[in-house]
């Protein structure tokens, strides 16, 4: 028996792998890049730590996202960091702690 192929999808709804290449995070649709960020981000619940679930529709239990999803999404990451931002203040080295002024070279010796 031949393998079933997928039904079509309609016009302007993509599946996850094609919706990967539209935002940019794929090459083509046979890279798997980008594909479980997708899918975690749609799935997540109403009020998850992470954000807001992305938008999305579901189209005989698969995912699909339309343009406006896509553009939503999009917007959503557009700006966002990719990793957050050492604190300023003291630092340890060993086991002294060393503080802002110090750094700066304007340690006091006592003598």
């Amino acid at each position: 028996m031949p393998p079933r192929k997928p039904a079509p999808t309609p016009q302007g709804y993509y599946r996850v792998e094609k919706a990967v290449v539209i935002l940019g995070l794929a090459e083509d649709e046979n890279d798997t890049t980008g594909r479980r960020w997708l899918r975690d981000g749609a799935n997540r619940k109403p009020g998850d730590k992470r954000g807001k679930p992305f938008p999305h529709s579901r189209l005989n239990g698969q995912l699909v996202f339309s343009d406006a999803d896509l553009a939503e999404i999009y917007a959503m990451h557009r700006n966002a960091p990719t990793r957050r931002g050492r604190r300023s203040g003291s630092r340890v080295v060993g086991h002294s702690v060393i503080g802002p002024q110090e750094q700066a070279g304007e340690l006091q010796l006592a003598g």
